[in-house]
């Protein structure tokens, strides 16, 4: 009986140790790489490598006995405090992978979009930059180690499926004739207004300069062929407002050649659905809005206004 006993004593801490590690392991938090085909021996011992484990072979056994017989699926995952051995297992089998969230702000310009994909070391692989507009803004999960060209591709496919939901909500009061043309013009009030609420008057300006055949006059378009859709950094000089880029829309009437960022959905609907104006001028207000106008007397009182705001500022 003592001899019994003594094996229970001696016996219970092996077993009540591990059974609480498969249970509640209080180890610290862990993001580990398991590659493609991992055995569980294989996971086991990645897991005991960085340090989520202190034992491969009693968590093999104790997978074997307590876990199910799913296959380990491969990812980065991460494994939390307090989750247990068992949790760990669950999660591998199940495939929960930590997720990599991407986001492209509205109006980034697509050279931008690259760059952003690149500096992510989490992403794989080359990739240029996109056509301009052909990305939709938002925010993206994808499983770390994804390829940046698959992750571009995906956000492409976005935009391919929001602009046609948005193209066929399009009102009878839209000047553009094409989705293209929609993209278009929408990267314009896009980089021509940060507010929301500014976004379908903007529009509604545009449209009906469209319309008039007046020239957009869109300090954007100047810039885009001469950075790239980057910050100028300067104001623009008289030679580039007199140079003929194909996005100069101080020189010729109508939307330029193309894009010049990739817009977001409300400015894209903005354009498709603009504020009923009759104003065709616009100009900043000092406070990051705009006043509106619709006689060039009006916008010339507005403009003199701002000036004398700048100057008042050191700005000019």
């Amino acid at each position: 009986m003592a001899f019994v006993v003594l094996l229970v004593v001696i016996g219970l801490p092996l077993f009540v140790s591990p059974w609480w590690s498969w249970m509640r392991d209080p180890g610290p938090v862990h993001d580990v790489v398991i590659p493609t085909g991992t055995t569980l021996a294989g996971a086991a011992e990645r897991l005991d490598d960085a340090d989520v484990i202190d034992s491969a072979g009693q968590f093999r056994i104790l997978a074997r006995i307590l876990g199910s017989r799913a296959p380990i699926r491969a990812g980065v995952y991460r494994f939390a405090e307090n989750e247990g051995w068992g949790g760990y297992l669950r999660q591998m089998q199940r495939g929960d992978v930590v997720a990599l969230r991407v986001t492209i702000p509205e109006g980034l310009p697509s050279v931008l979009v690259r760059d952003r994909l690149l500096a992510n070391p989490r992403l794989t692989g080359p990739v240029d930059a996109p056509a301009e507009g052909s990305v939709l803004p938002d925010t993206y999960d994808f499983a770390v180690g994804s390829t940046r060209d698959a992750a571009l591709k995906h956000m492409q496919a976005a935009m391919t499926v929001e602009l046609a939901t948005l193209w066929a909500g399009r009102k009878p009061a839209t000047v553009v004739k094409t989705p293209a043309e929609a993209v278009t013009l929408a990267s314009i009030v896009e980089k021509e207004t940060a507010r929301g609420s500014e976004r379908r008057i903007v529009a509604g300006v545009y449209s009906n300069r469209l319309r008039q055949g007046m020239k957009l006059d869109a300090d954007p378009t100047v810039i885009y062929p001469i950075t790239g859709g980057k910050p100028l950094g300067r104001r623009i000089l008289k030679s580039e407002l007199a140079r003929d880029t194909g996005y100069n829309t101080y020189l010729k009437a109508g939307l330029p050649m193309g894009p010049i960022a990739n817009p977001g959905r409300a400015s894209i609907a903005a354009v498709l659905n603009p504020a009923p104006t009759k104003a065709l001028y616009f100009v900043a207000d000092g406070t990051g809005g705009h006043v509106f106008a619709t006689t060039l007397a009006e916008q010339n009182a507005n403009v003199a206004k701002w000036f004398t705001l700048r100057r008042a500022r050191g700005e000019m």
